[in-house]
């Protein structure tokens, strides 16, 4: 049997944003991560040899800013990622899903169909 059987004379639609995004989505994620840690790097850099408590914890506060920050970021360069392969995949060759015929698709029956019509009208596995 064969699964994967393509619509025949079905044309593929043309690439668009999705595939000049997923090109992207590499120095997107590097870029949003490691800006963040240089800003972060430049702020420790900055602050005093022998800081006090409340810039102890201002500094520890920025940390926790900048993770979260970092991990937001993460998870939109991530679903930006889901979103563009599910737009290359609708986009890709069409397939036949289901090759059975309906016997009753403009008006049902009264009586549900038995396993020997049904047989007769499915198509032929290949």
């Amino acid at each position: 049997m064969n699964w994967f059987k393509k619509i025949p004379h079905h044309h593929r639609a043309t690439s668009g944003l999705e595939w000049r995004l997923w090109r992207k989505l590499p120095l997107i994620a590097l870029t949003g991560t490691v800006l963040p840690l240089l800003g972060l790097a430049l702020l420790h850099l900055l602050a005093e040899p022998m800081p006090d408590a409340n810039e102890v914890r201002w500094m520890q506060m920025m940390d926790y800013m900048v993770g979260g920050v970092i991990v937001f970021h993460w998870s939109m360069v991530l679903t930006v990622g889901i979103g563009c392969v599910i737009v290359m995949v609708m986009k890709g060759p069409g397939y036949v899903a289901d090759g059975y015929w309906v016997s009753h698709s403009d008006q049902p029956r009264a009586a549900l169909e038995t396993a020997e019509e049904a047989s007769a009208y499915r198509l032929p596995e290949a």
